[in-house]
C-alpha cells in the first residue's frame, strides 16, 4: 500500500512561511496567454509579509533549486493571511491575484516582460484597488455570488463573526452570522449560491446568498440582537449538521453540472456532505490530519482527497478507500495539485517552516523529446571550417577578456580625498560618548565618467560606532567627462573605540552594454578623530614591546599632531586619550631601538600600535631607508585574549536566554488576552479571578525584558568591536613574531575576521572555529591522520570556548615550529621534503611532547606582554627611557 513520493522537482526552503492549512496559502493559478498552453504557477504567502510567485524546474536527482524558479518576490510588510487568483478587477476577465491582511484586502495584476534568455524574464506585480477593513479578517472565499457571469465577488470572515461582502473596487454590505463566537473555515457553493461554514458549536451551516444580501444591515453586534425581537428580516441558516468536531477546512468539489460535494476536515474524521447537508459518506481517520484537497477522480462519480497529517505522510483515498501512502520529507499545511510544464498531477506541498516541494506519485515520467531526424547530409569539411573559427574567437576572448583594461578602468574613475584638518564646526549629532566635544572630519569622493552611465549608486561604509553624515548617493552621467564631487562627514558617535579607521566607498553601476560592475575606493581616517592628547601614565595593566632594526625615531616628530607644546623636554614619552576608551602611552628607547605601548585596555592598544608601525614606515621611506623592518620577540598575549573571547560569548549566551524568556513571556502574555477576551465577550459576566492582574504584571515583565534584550544587543555591539580590535594586533603580532608575508597575513586575517556582523545565527565563534580547525587540518598538519579528520559542515554555536581556545593555541605552537600558512597544500619550501598537507618538517623537541595547556603559557605571561631581557621601567616620565 505504501509505495514512494518521487521529488524529481524542485524542493525549496522559505523562511518564514508560516501557514495554517485553511488560509490557502499555497494557491495554484493559471496564466493564460494566448498560443500557448496554460501551465500553473505557485503562489506562497508568509506571515512575515512575503509574496512569492514560482515557477519550478524538473531537475536531475541530487540537484538542488534553480534560480529561475523564483518568478517574483516583493515584501508587503503586513502578514498575509490568504491568497486567491479570480477575476476580481472590473471591466475585464483576467485573472487577477487577491491578498487578504489582518486589516487590508489588496488586488494585484501580474505582468511579466519577456527577456533574451528565459533567467532574463521579469515579473512585476501592480496594485488595482485596495479595501481598509475595520474589523479584523481571519479569512475568506469568492465566486459569482448571486449568479453573476464574468466576474468574482469577495468575502471576507472576520474574527468576530462578521461576514463582509465586496464587489470587486467597493463594498457591498456585512452582515453578523447568528450565535457566532470563534470563527471557523469558509467556503462558497456556486450551484447552491450560498456560504458554508462550521461555526464554534461544531455544526457546518449554510446561508443562501439572498438571504444574507436582504438581511437588515448590521454595522454592530447589538442590531442582531434586535432582529430577534422583529425588526427587520433576520439571518435565518439554510440547513445545519453537527459534526461534534472543530473543522480544518472546508471545499467543495462538483461532481458536474447538476450536482456538487460539500468536504470538511474535521480534527478526527472527514466527512462528504451533499447539497441539501445530508452526509453521503464519512471516514474516520487514523492519525491527527493537518490539511487536506479533494478533487475528481477519473472513475466516475467518486472523488479523490489528499490528506496530509502530522506523521509526515500523505494519504489518498478514493471516497472512503485509501489507495496510496506516501512519506513526505515534513507535515504539509497546505496541499495542491497542479500542472508543471506539461506534467500533470504535480502534487505541491507547504511546510509549518516554509519548506515547498513539487513531487508525483510512481515512477519517474518521460520528460524527454526525441528531436526531429534531418534527413540532409552533413558536410564536415565546412563543419571543421566552422569549429576552428569558433575556436579561435574563444581563445581570442580568453586572451583579452570581454572588454580590454584600459576600457574597463576608463569606464568610471572613482577617488576618494580626507581633509587634513579637522572641521571647524562639528558635524556629531545624537553622540553617546561622555566627552565635552566630538569632532568630525570631511571625507570628498570625485567621481568622473568616460562613457554616459545612469543610475550610479555611491554606498560608504566605516567601522561602527563611527557615523556618517550620509552614506548613500545617486547619481546620473547623462554625457561623458562629467566629474561630480560629494562631501560627507565622519564622526565618534558610540562610546567605545572602533576596530578599524579604514572607510570603504562602493560604486555600482552598469555598462551601456547592460553588464553590472562594481568599483572599491578605500580610504584612512586620522587617528586624531577618535583620540586627544593625554597625559602619559606611568603604570598599565598591558604592556608590549616592538623592536625595530633602526635608531630611535623622537616621537614628537613622528606625531606632531598629539604633541603638547608644554612638554618640550619629554621627547620620547607621549600620550593619549581615546574618545571611546582608557588612556594609552607610548614610550621610545634612547639606546634600544624599541618602542613600548601600554595601555589599561588591551584591545586600546591595537590602534596606537598600528599607528605607530604606519607613521615608522612612513618616516623612513622618506628618508631613502628601504631595510627598515619591526619585529616581535615577547609573549604572544593569548590569556588576555581569551578574556574578551569569554566575554563576547558569554553575552551571546545571555542574549539567547533572554531572547527565549521574552518568548516564554508574550506567549503567556497572548494566552491571558485570549481568556480575558472570552469572559469579556460571554453573555453572562464572570469574575476576572485576578486575570486583568496578571496580564498587567506579565505586560511590565515582557517591556522589561524587551530592555534588557535590547541593552545586551548593546553590549554585544561593543564587545563585538573590542574582539575585533584584539584580533587585529594578534594577528599584527604573529606577523611580526613570525615574519610571515602579506599573502600569509592574508590567510590569518580571512580566518581570524571572517564576518562584518556579529548575529545569534551566526557568530564569531563557531566560524572562526571552523576556520582555524581547517588550517590545523590542511596546511598546518602534521600528519596524515589529521587531514583525514571530517569537520562539521553545520555551524552552530558551541557550548564553550574551551575548543576555540585549544586550536588558537596549537595553532600559534604550529607556528612556532615552523608551520607556514598556505592555500595550496603545493606550496611548500623546494629544500625541504614536504610533508602532507603542505608543511615542511618540524624537529620532534621536548615542546612537541607538552599538552595543550602548556603550549598556553608559552604564548602568554598573564598582562606582561614583554619579552626578556626587559625594557627598563621608567622611575619619572622625564621623557627619556634610561
Amino acid at each position: 500500500m505504501t509505495r514512494g513520493c518521487r521529488g524529481s522537482w524542485d524542493s525549496l526552503h522559505l523562511r518564514g512561511a508560516c501557514v495554517a492549512a485553511w488560509q490557502d496559502s499555497v494557491c495554484l493559478g493559471t496564466w493564460k496567454t494566448s498560443n500557448t498552453r496554460p501551465r500553473d504557477k505557485i503562489i506562497v504567502g508568509s506571515f512575515t509579509g512575503y509574496l512569492r510567485i514560482f515557477n519550478p524546474h524538473s531537475v536531475k536527482s541530487g540537484g538542488g533549486p534553480q534560480a529561475e524558479d523564483l518568478l517574483l518576490e516583493v515584501h508587503l510588510r503586513d502578514p498575509v493571511l490568504q491568497v486567491e487568483v479570480g477575476k476580481f478587477v472590473s471591466g475585464t476577465e483576467m485573472l487577477h491575484l487577491a491578498v487578504l491582511h489582518s486589516r487590508k484586502l489588496c488586488v494585484y495584476s501580474v505582468s511579466g516582460t519577456l527577456g533574451n534568455v528565459e533567467h532574463g524574464n521579469q515579473y512585476q506585480i501592480k496594485l488595482m484597488y485596495e479595501h481598509h477593513l475595520q474589523r479584523t479578517a481571519c479569512n475568506m472565499t469568492y465566486g459569482p455570488f448571486g449568479g453573476i457571469k464574468g466576474r468574482d465577488l469577495i468575502c471576507i470572515q472576520s474574527m468576530d463573526g462578521m461576514l463582509m461582502v465586496f464587489e470587486q473596487e467597493s463594498y457591498a454590505f456585512g452582515r453578523f452570522l447568528p450565535g457566532s463566537l470563534l470563527p471557523g473555515p469558509l467556503a462558497y457553493s456556486p450551484r447552491t449560491d450560498s456560504f458554508i461554514t462550521v461555526s464554534s458549536c461544531r455544526q457546518v451551516e449554510s446561508y443562501k446568498y439572498q438571504v444574507l444580501a436582504f438581511a437588515t444591515d448590521a454595522d454592530k453586534k447589538q442590531e442582531m440582537e434586535q432582529q430577534k425581537l422583529g425588526s427587520g428580516k433576520r439571518l435565518v441558516v439554510d440547513w445545519t449538521l453537527n459534526i461534534g468536531e472543530q473543522a480544518l477546512d472546508i471545499c467543495i468539489v462538483p461532481l458536474n453540472q447538476s450536482a456538487s460535494s460539500v468536504f470538511v476536515l474535521g480534527e478526527r474524521n472527514f466527512f462528504c456532505l451533499k447539497d441539501n447537508g445530508q452526509i453521503r459518506f464519512m471516514k474516520k481517520l487514523d492519525c491527527s490530519p493537518s490539511c487536506f484537497l479533494p478533487y475528481c477522480s477519473v472513475s466516475e462519480g467518486t472523488i479523490n482527497t489528499l490528506i496530509g497529517n502530522h506523521n509526515h505522510m500523505l494519504h489518498i483515498y478514493q471516497d472512503v478507500t485509501l489507495k496510496w501512502a506516501t512519506q513526505l520529507p515534513h507535515v504539509p499545511v497546505a496541499v495542491r495539485v497542479g500542472c508543471l510544464h506539461d506534467l500533470k498531477g504535480v502534487i505541491v506541498t507547504l511546510s509549518d517552516d516554509g519548506h515547498l516541494q513539487c513531487s508525483y506519485l510512481g515512477t519517474d515520467p518521460s520528460l524527454f523529446q526525441a528531436p526531429k531526424v534531418e534527413s540532409r547530409e552533413l558536410n564536415y569539411d565546412e563543419l571543421d571550417v566552422e569549429l576552428k573559427e569558433l575556436q579561435k574567437i574563444i581563445k581570442d576572448v580568453k586572451l583579452q577578456g570581454v572588454w580590454s583594461l584600459t576600457e574597463q578602468e576608463d569606464d568610471l574613475k572613482v577617488s576618494a580625498a580626507v581633509s587634513s584638518t579637522l572641521d571647524s564646526v562639528s558635524q556629531a549629532t545624537n553622540v553617546e560618548t561622555g566627552a565635552d566635544s566630538v569632532p568630525s572630519i570631511t571625507v570628498k569622493v570625485t567621481l568622473q565618467n568616460r562613457v554616459v552611465l545612469q543610475k550610479v549608486k555611491l554606498s560608504v561604509y566605516v567601522q561602527p560606532p563611527l557615523q556618517l553624515t550620509c552614506d548613500q548617493f545617486t547619481f546620473d552621467f547623462t554625457v561623458p567627462d562629467m566629474t561630480s564631487i560629494v562631501s560627507f562627514s565622519v564622526y565618534l558617535k558610540g562610546d567605545y573605540t572602533p576596530s578599524e579607521l579604514e572607510g570603504n566607498a562602493v560604486v555600482s553601476y552598469s555598462r551601456p552594454t547592460g553588464i553590472p560592475r562594481v568599483i572599491q575606493c578605500k580610504f584612512r581616517l586620522p587617528l586624531k578623530l577618535i583620540c586627544l592628547p593625554g597625559q602619559p601614565s606611568k603604570t598599565a595593566s598591558h604592556k608590549l614591546t616592538i623592536d625595530t632594526n633602526k635608531s630611535p625615531v623622537s616621537l614628537l616628530g613622528l606625531f606632531p599632531d598629539f604633541a603638547n607644546p608644554s612638554d618640550d623636554d619629554q621627547v620620547n614619552v607621549m600620550g593619549f586619550h581615546l574618545l571611546g576608551g582608557s588612556r594609552v602611552t607610548l614610550l621610545a628607547s634612547r639606546t634600544s631601538q624599541r618602542y613600548r605601548i601600554q595601555s589599561e585596555q588591551f584591545e586600546d592598544l591595537w590602534l596606537i600600535t598600528n599607528e605607530l608601525i604606519l607613521r615608522l614606515q612612513e618616516h623612513f621611506e622618506k628618508q631613502g631607508t628601504k631595510d627598515f623592518t619591526c619585529s616581535f620577540s615577547g609573549c604572544v598575549p593569548l590569556q588576555e585574549y581569551f578574556e574578551l573571547i569569554d566575554h563576547h560569548f558569554e553575552l551571546r549566551i545571555n542574549g539567547e536566554k533572554l531572547e527565549e524568556l521574552l518568548s516564554e513571556r508574550a506567549v503567556q502574555f497572548r494566552a491571558i488576552q485570549r481568556r480575558l477576551l472570552t469572559r469579556f465577550r460571554d453573555k453572562t459576566p464572570a469574575p476576572l479571578q485576578h486575570l486583568d492582574t496578571l496580564l498587567d504584571g506579565t505586560y511590565k515583565q515582557v517591556i522589561a525584558l524587551a530592555d534588557a534584550v535590547e541593552e545586551n544587543q548593546d553590549r554585544l555591539l561593543q564587545s563585538f568591536a573590542g574582539l575585533k580590535s584584539a584580533t587585529h594586533l594578534l594577528i599584527l603580532l604573529i606577523r611580526l613574531w613570525q615574519r610571515l608575508s602579506a599573502d600569509q597575513t592574508a590567510i590569518l586575517e580571512a580566518a581570524f575576521l571572517p564576518l562584518q556582523e556579529d548575529t545569534q545565527e551566526l557568530g564569531w565563534e563557531e566560524t572562526v572555529d571552523a576556520a582555524i580547525a581547517h588550517l590545523l587540518k590542511t596546511c598546518l598538519s602534521k600528519s596524515s591522520k589529521e587531514q583525514a579528520l571530517n569537520l562539521s559542515s553545520q555551524l552552530s554555536i558551541p557550548k564553550d570556548t574551551s575548543r576555540l581556545k585549544k586550536h588558537i593555541t596549537l595553532l600559534c605552537d604550529r607556528l612556532a615550529k615552523g608551520g607556514r600558512l598556505c592555500v595550496s597544500t603545493d606550496a611548500a619550501a623546494p629544500q625541504a621534503m614536504v610533508m602532507p598537507g603542505g608543511c615542511t618538517p618540524i624537529p620532534e623537541s621536548d615542546l612537541e611532547e607538552r599538552s595543550l595547556d602548556d603550549s598556553t603559557e608559552l604564548f602568554t605571561n598573564h598582562k606582561h606582554l614583554m619579552t626578556e631581557p626587559p625594557m627598563p621601567e621608567v622611575s619619572a616620565l622625564q621623557g627619556v627611557l634610561e
